[in-house]
């Protein structure tokens, strides 16, 4: 810690920027919104149980958690995108602002998305029926709901998060802050790494879902799908996330401070 600080200190009297002002300018204290994130996930992964797997339910309950499952996604995803975000100081993060602004706009999306799959499939206006009755049973807003905006999202997210580390990793040292500088460079590194990693797992998470499912579907006459893996995959992702920002908001956790010691 006081390394940090004595380097910043000289690289103030030069009028230039460490890396640690550079993450701290970056703002990616997001503690409070990526909280916001996971509790959109556990919404999601319960829902699963109940859409996924093999959990006997009514026909109508079964949609009524599909619908909750994709407005979940849906939001959730917003959540993350709007994390991705913060990180350039649109909104100073933490703030009751910030934090009302992502939730009120994700309660919003969630409401607008689960009662578009409602009405899909209860019916209750018909306004869908053109996409839902067809030969092919083809619904192009659920799919545009479920795949597309997700996906969306998703690339944005690791766009603006890479472009950060990418950011932080040009920056450039003096000669004699050789070794811190290679120091650093190999912690971006591994954050790099860390978000690359949740790239492919998702990937991965997509492919055994829509490529492999059938497959393995067939192989086991039924008893399992892709899903189950795509779920494990999905996970393995988020934790990679959860660890990508952990690693680049690891020296800004709020630590206790004794106001007055017990001893004398």
């Amino acid at each position: 810690m006081a390394v940090r600080n004595e380097e910043s200190s000289r690289w103030q009297k030069v009028g230039l920027k460490s890396s640690s002002n550079v993450i701290h300018e970056a703002n990616y204290e997001v503690q409070r919104e990526m909280q916001l994130f996971l509790i959109g996930y556990i919404i999601i992964e319960i829902c699963e149980i109940f859409t996924v797997g093999w959990f006997p339910l009514d026909g109508g309950v079964r949609r009524a958690f599909t619908a909750v499952h994709i407005a979940a996604i849906v939001a959730t995803l917003w959540i993350l995108m709007l994390n991705g975000a913060v990180g350039y100081q649109l909104l100073d993060d933490g703030t009751p602002f910030s934090i009302g602004l992502i939730l009120l706009s994700a309660a919003a999306i969630f409401i607008g998305v689960g009662y578009i799959c409602l009405d899909t499939g209860f019916n209750w206006t018909g306004f869908w029926n053109s996409s839902t009755q067809g030969p092919l049973n083809r619904d192009y807003a659920l799919y545009t709901l479920y795949q597309l905006i997700p996906l969306v999202m998703l690339f944005v997210f690791f766009v603006m998060e890479s472009l950060l580390v990418l950011r932080i990793l040009g920056e450039r040292r003096p000669m004699r802050k050789c070794v811190q500088a290679m120091r650093r460079t190999l912690k971006l590194t591994k954050r790099a790494v860390y978000l690359v990693a949740a790239m492919l797992l998702f990937a991965i998470g997509q492919i055994f879902q829509y490529v492999i499912s059938v497959h393995i579907c067939t192989g086991t006459s039924g008893k399992i799908n892709g899903g189950l893996f795509e779920t494990l995959f999905t996970l393995l992702a988020v934790v990679m996330i959860w660890v990508f920002w952990s690693s680049i908001t690891e020296d800004d956790w709020p630590m206790p401070v004794a106001s007055e010691s017990t001893y004398t």
